[in-house]
C-alpha cells in the first residue's frame, strides 16, 4: 500500500500549497506563502481555488479512505478522513458562511497532521484473528 501512502501525501501537499498560493482568500496562509518565496503564485490563485484544492483534497480523501480500509485502524481512518472532508465542505457547502474560514484552516491542518504522523509512525495492518496475528 505504498501508493496510497504516496497519495496521501501529494494530496496533503497539494492542498497546503494551493491554500499558500491563495493570499486574498486565506490572508494567513497567504502571508505564510509569501514569506517562503510563494508570493508569484498569487497569479494563479483562481485555478488554485476552484480547480487544485478541490483535486487535492479529494486525492487525500480517496487515498486515506483506501488505507484505513486496509490496515483497518478505524480512528486514524476517522481523522485521517474528516481534514479533506472539512476542506471539501467548506468550499463546496458551506462558503459563504461566516465560520466557513476557520473551519477550512482546521481541515487543512488536519491533513497536514495526520499526513506527519503517518510518515514517521505508519499504520501497521491489523492481523485478522484466523491468519493467527496479534490484534
Amino acid at each position: 500500500m505504498e501508493i496510497s501512502r504516496v497519495l496521501d501525501k501529494t494530496g496533503s501537499l497539494g492542498a497546503a500549497v494551493a491554500a499558500l498560493g491563495c493570499a486574498s482568500c486565506f490572508p494567513a496562509l497567504g502571508a505564510i506563502g509569501a514569506a517562503v518565496g510563494l508570493g508569484l503564485l498569487a497569479q494563479f490563485e483562481g485555478v488554485f481555488i476552484n480547480t487544485l484544492l478541490p483535486a487535492f483534497a479529494l486525492i487525500g480523501l480517496l487515498a486515506n479512505g483506501v488505507s484505513g480500509l486496509h490496515h483497518r485502524r478505524w480512528w486514524r481512518m476517522a481523522l485521517a478522513l474528516t481534514g479533506p472532508a472539512l476542506v471539501l465542505a467548506t468550499l463546496y457547502l458551506w462558503w459563504s458562511a461566516a465560520w466557513s474560514i476557520p473551519l477550512f484552516y482546521l481541515g487543512l491542518g488536519l491533513m497536514l497532521a495526520v499526513s506527519l504522523w503517518d510518515l514517521f509512525d505508519p499504520p501497521a495492518k491489523r492481523c485478522p484473528l484466523s491468519a493467527g496475528g496479534p490484534l
